[in-house]
């Protein structure tokens, strides 16, 4: 690995805590509206990306392959936002 691969993981890192930490604050505030819960879901989005392209070592492997956790990542915020806009429906759409 060259060194400058080895300093991109290392800034890379960095940025993933301090989007975590970001997240935990905007989660921690009294009353989270939607422009919170949107930009937690995009921090999450962009997340899951760094973690999918570096970490996992996906951003070279197959189409299909890399495609199908990108998704997963864009699919699961979405959700988030689905769900904090039509609660009682989800619910009701949940309920055994």
């Amino acid at each position: 690995m060259k060194m400058t691969q080895i300093r991109l993981i290392e800034i890379l890192w960095l940025m993933l805590i301090v989007l975590t930490l970001f997240s935990a604050y905007m989660a921690e505030q009294a009353k989270p509206g939607l422009d919170s819960v949107a930009i937690m879901a995009i921090v999450l989005a962009i997340k899951g990306r760094i973690i999918v392209d570096y970490f996992m070592e996906l951003k070279h492997s197959h189409y299909i392959l890399r495609t199908l956790m990108q998704v997963y990542f864009y699919v699961i915020p979405a959700l988030i936002i689905l769900v904090y806009l039509f609660p009682e429906q989800i619910a009701e759409w949940t309920v055994l």
